[in-house]
């Protein structure tokens, strides 16, 4: 891990750029603390610069917590190489939408599985540099989507002890089998008129999930209309579980 950049924003939280190989990436630590930080995976479906607003808003609003969060840009995107295979999946996916057809399960496998596949080693990867700094400790939380990525994740790292997904893309339904293998405690957003989302498919995820510990947060509007109270929500989640 090579830090490329440094500032201290206007709440007193250190946000650093860094890069992991290709793969760009940044972090958020707290203003101060006696103690090394929680950290908290910031989930997102790609396009760093694009999604930098969003994801800094999430991010200091968990440093004002105490949690350090870090995200990194997903394969094919921002200026990542992109992938024919998963550029045509996507246009084969907007196009079912646009005409208002079902989404076909061929086409969801076609995009998500591939990228799960890549982005999750990429992930781990991460999380192993971010826990030899010294100012990073566990336990470890996921938070945010792709919720594929999500799911992959909470089965083979041990390291995250909890996971706040969101339900608001597509899931492969191969990976089912996987979320039934899912034992974290969970917090699940949901959309209810998620116009690019299947809401019984989420509603089914939900129920697949083998966590003893599992609660569903749905809230009425579109993909972007996450109420700003579901912040200070999962900041309590992850304080229940990561302190």
């Amino acid at each position: 891990m090579q830090f490329t950049s440094e500032q201290r924003l206007d709440d007193g939280v250190l946000e650093r750029e860094f890069t992991l190989g290709e793969i760009p990436g940044i972090l958020w630590t707290p203003k101060s603390a006696s103690a090394p930080a929680p950290l908290i995976l910031v989930g997102h479906p790609g396009g760093l610069h694009m999604m930098y607003p969003r994801l800094a808003a999430r991010a200091r609003h968990a440093a004002a917590e105490g949690f350090a969060a870090a995200t990194i840009e997903l394969p094919g995107s921002g200026d990542r190489p992109r992938s024919a295979a998963a550029e045509q999946a996507r246009a084969d996916l907007r196009r079912a939408l646009d005409a208002g057809e079902p989404v076909d399960d061929e086409i969801v496998d076609r995009l998500v599985l591939p990228l799960v596949e890549k982005a999750v080693p990429e992930w781990r990867a991460a999380l192993n540099a971010l826990l030899s700094l010294p100012e990073i400790d566990g336990p470890v939380g996921y938070s945010g989507g792709v919720i594929a990525i999500g799911i992959r994740l909470a089965v083979v790292e041990s390291r995250i002890s909890a996971a706040l997904l969101f339900a608001g893309s597509f899931v492969p339904r191969t990976m089912f089998e996987e979320a039934r293998q899912v034992t974290i405690p969970l917090q699940v957003l949901l959309q209810w008129d998620d116009e690019g989302n299947d809401r019984q498919l989420a509603l089914d995820l939900f129920d697949a999930f083998g966590s003893k510990e599992k609660t569903l947060h749905a809230n009425m509007g579109g993909h972007t209309g996450v109420p700003q109270f579901e912040g200070d929500d999962g900041n309590r989640f992850f304080a229940r579980r990561l302190q």
